[in-house]
């Protein structure tokens, strides 16, 4: 019996590590494998450290597609794989680990709904919509404390590189969802929304 996947798909800050995590709660770690899209991205260490900070990584070309579909296949297959762990201080491949598939797998990124091979081999495919609003402030207060990227720099980034892909690449895959999950002020509508995908999950592991 294969392994089923599922995609959670959102711009940058909306949640979507935050939706996976109240998921695998709410099942059992023994039953789920998350998948960070984020150790995907194209292995830099070839290009000279400077030239690396202006390449553009919230385009999908900066993704690396072919390995990610490979692993996809052989975690549904049953199979295990080295994933790679990327550093985002250094734009590079650190290391690579051996991750074993589990019933559930769930890949999480801002393209997870990107590519139309993966998007067929998904049972269930999520978007988490969230103010742009909200995700800057969130970004900021991420990428100031885990990757160390001044203020300035960061709003510059957003308004170059993260803002306008976000519109041209990343919103337009909300059309290959099945769920969208909203932001609300009371929280009550996404938490329903994750409620339902947490009883679709627990029926197919039954």
């Amino acid at each position: 019996m294969k392994n089923k996947l599922i995609l959670i798909a959102g711009g940058t800050g909306s949640g979507k590590t935050t939706v996976a995590k109240i998921i695998i709660e709410g099942i059992g770690k023994k039953n789920v494998l998350i998948i960070s899209l984020d150790n995907y991205y194209k292995d830099f260490s070839h290009i000279k450290p400077e030239a690396r900070e202006e390449i553009n990584f919230d385009h999908p070309n900066a993704i690396d597609f072919s390995l990610l579909a490979k692993h996809i296949n052989d975690l549904i297959k049953g199979k295990s794989v080295e994933m790679p762990q990327y550093s985002f201080i250094t734009h590079t491949r650190e290391k690579y680990i051996k991750i074993k598939p589990k019933p559930i797998i769930i890949l999480e990124g801002i393209f997870a709904l990107y590519d139309q091979g993966i998007n067929k081999k998904a049972i269930l495919r999520v978007y988490v919509d969230t103010d742009s609003e909200i995700r800057l402030i969130r970004r900021i207060r991420r990428d100031t404390i885990e990757r160390k990227i001044p203020l300035e720099k960061n709003i510059k980034m957003w308004l170059n590189f993260v803002k306008p892909m976000h519109e041209e690449f990343i919103e337009p895959s909300k059309k290959n969802a099945h769920i969208i999950i909203p932001e609300d002020p009371g929280g009550m509508m996404r938490s329903t929304a994750i409620d339902l995908i947490k009883a679709k999950i627990k029926s197919l592991i039954k």
